[in-house]
């Protein structure tokens, strides 16, 4: 057993060079190499994290903005049903007055023209009469002439 013993320190002391030399280059790899791959890594990962969340507040933003474009468009849009409904009521209003101001015009018209028939009636009327009563006398003349001259003047 102290064969063994002595093998194995032995063999732990020809292995402490061993161990400096692995120490050493895990030092120097961990200076040289680890730290500024690690560094660069999480730089990297900062950039493209950072480029992800710019896209997304850029997103945000152009997202918002075509909000408000689109509730400008429909402001405006509403505006314009607005100008052109009020457009049409004027129009539809103006109508409105000129036809009853035509039908007024009419009216008074047709109010005059039955004044005049009216009118004209009452002449054509009285006409009618001076001419009956010139008429029945004719006809009375016409009839009782022929009578009144073949009568006898003693009247039988």
């Amino acid at each position: 057993m102290d064969e063994t013993l002595r093998q194995i320190g032995e063999l732990l002391l020809g292995s402490v060079p061993t161990i400096i030399f692995f120490l050493l280059l895990y030092g120097l790899y961990t200076v040289i190499v680890h730290k500024p791959l690690a560094r660069v890594l999480a730089e990297r990962h900062a950039r493209t994290q950072g480029a992800i969340e710019k896209a997304k507040v850029d997103i945000a933003t152009a997202e918002a903005r075509t909000a408000e474009y689109e509730q400008r468009l429909r402001e405006a849009r509403l505006a314009l049903f607005k100008a052109q409904e009020a457009r049409r009521a004027r129009s539809l209003q103006a109508r409105a007055e000129a036809v009853a101001q035509a039908r007024k015009r009419a009216q008074v018209e047709v109010e005059q023209a039955r004044a005049a028939i009216e009118g004209d009636k009452k002449v054509a009327m009285s006409s009618l009469e001076a001419e009956a009563g010139r008429l029945a006398a004719e006809i009375i003349r016409t009839v009782l002439e022929p009578a009144l001259t073949s009568a006898p003047a003693g009247g039988r």
